[in-house]
Formats: C-alpha cells, structure tokens, sequence
C-alpha cells in the first residue's frame, strides 16, 4: 500500500499553481541528473490550468519528454482529444521538439494504439512524474469502476466507457506506477462523493494507483468537503 498524503488548496487556480511548482522542480532536478525529463499529463480542466501556465512561463522544455496517461479513440483534430487541448493551451506555443512529444495513436483503434503506445513508452520507464485527474465516479485516467484490464499490459485498450466515447486507450497501473512523483488533481464539489468514498477505502479505480514515493493529492477546498 502506497502512501497517500492530501494537500489541501483554496481553489483550483491553487492547485495548478503547486502542481506547476512541483513539475518544474522535478523537472530541474532530472535534466541536471538524466539531461532529460520525462512527464505524463492528463485531460481535464484543471490541468488545463496547469498547462495553460507552462505555456505563459518561457521556461525551457528542450529537454522535457511529454507523454499522455490516456486519450480519446477520435480523429487526431477532434476537439475531445486530450493532445489537441495540451496543444492548444501549451504545446504550441512551446519550443520543445515534436520528437519528445509522444502521443497516443488512439486514432488507430484500442487494441492497435495500446499495443503502439506500449512499445512506445517501454523504454521511457521509469518516468519523472505522472500527473493524474479523478472523475466523480472515482476514474483515473481511463481506468473505470467495474472494468477489469490485464495487469501485465502496460497500456490496455478501453471498450464502452461510461463517459463518452466508449473507446479509449489507457496507461494502465503497471505503467502510471512506475514514476518518481505520482499527482492526483481534484478539484470541484462534484467530485466530493469520490474524495470521501476513497477515503474511506473504498474500490475505486484511483484507490488503486501505487508509487513507491507515495500519492500526493492536490485538492480544492471544493473537493476537500470534511477535510476543511
């Protein structure tokens, strides 16, 4: 069992601002050891945050290695892929070489983009930091209640999501573990029945991430509900 440690912010804007805090430390910390930094971002709208002030920082991501916990089986310029919304509010605006930005090939369907992305990151591993978000129903990344995934694969393929589209491709726990700094981002009063359901141990998808240098929750005061 992982440790998990909540930290507690007074709204989202808050947490992005930490969450860009720890990104660049760690990111400092393995170019001057590694002179690269390997990072895995989310979809959703708080990270949105975050991206949105990586992309107004002029900081040098030259060295940075940008991969994705999940993606949408859509076409590449569907407005619901999350690489198009990274690209949008960061990516694009940033000097940092297409070679280092490893998207999901989600385009080609679950089974031929998992197994794609799974030779892809292979040799990535171990990554620096893995930025996660959590659904109300207690999701992280694609990995939904009540699904069940082959725990050797290091990415699997999604099939009948109950968010839609149904088919997605997914890092899987074997892989998202497998990093020095793991971040789970929650924010909003909607996802205050998932904060206290994992608090309380219960089964969920997010409950089941493992690091060996814990699990670091960022939380608004939203989310926090009886944390407050």
């Amino acid at each position: 069992m992982s440790e998990i440690r909540w930290h507690l912010f007074p709204d989202a804007q808050s947490v992005a601002n930490e969450t860009v805090r720890r990104i660049s430390k760690a990111a400092r910390h393995a170019v001057e050891h590694r002179n690269e930094f390997h990072l895995v971002l989310a979809g959703g709208s708080t990270p949105r945050l975050v991206y949105r002030q990586l992309g107004a920082s002029g900081a040098d991501f030259s060295r940075w290695h940008i991969y994705l916990g999940d993606e949408r089986c859509l076409d590449p310029d569907d407005s619901e892929r999350n690489s198009l919304m990274i690209r949008n509010d960061w990516l694009d605006q940033a000097a940092i070489p297409s070679a280092n930005i490893h998207w999901i090939p989600a385009e080609l369907g679950p089974e031929q983009g998992a197994s794609r992305y799974e030779s892809e990151i292979s040799s990535a591993l171990p990554f620096d930091l893995v930025m996660l978000g959590m659904g109300e129903d207690g999701h992280t990344a694609s990995l939904f209640p009540g699904q069940q995934h082959d725990q050797s694969r290091l990415v699997v393929p999604v099939y009948q999501s109950p968010k839609p589209p149904p088919e997605r491709v997914s890092l899987n726990y074997s892989a998202l573990s497998q990093t020095g700094e793991l971040l789970v981002l929650v924010t909003g009063e909607g996802k205050r029945g998932a904060v206290e359901a994992w608090r309380s141990n219960a089964d969920l998808p997010v409950a089941a991430l493992r690091c060996e240098a814990g699990v670091d929750v960022l939380l608004d005061r939203e989310a926090a509900g009886e944390l407050v």
